[in-house]
């Protein structure tokens, strides 16, 4: 009955660990692809917040020089 015991009880832990390895595995694949979609929305968030900064800062530029133009 010992011997039986022993076999089943490494066949269950062999089981499990193979099941663990799998399912970090998985959950590491899950985790790279959600903070890469991440990383691409932010990237396009912060392209897009670049493009209208610098439409503000050029029209504070053209404003400014027709306040000069103005005072002259």
């Amino acid at each position: 009955m010992g011997y039986v015991l022993r076999v089943r009880m490494a066949s269950f832990f062999a089981g499990a660990s193979t099941v663990l390895i799998s399912g970090l595995y998985f959950l590491h694949k899950d985790y790279k692809v959600a903070h890469d979609s991440i990383s691409q929305q932010m990237k396009g968030l912060q392209e897009s917040l670049g493009g209208r900064i610098s439409a503000l800062e050029k029209s504070r530029v053209v404003e400014a020089s027709e306040h000069v133009e103005a005072a002259e």
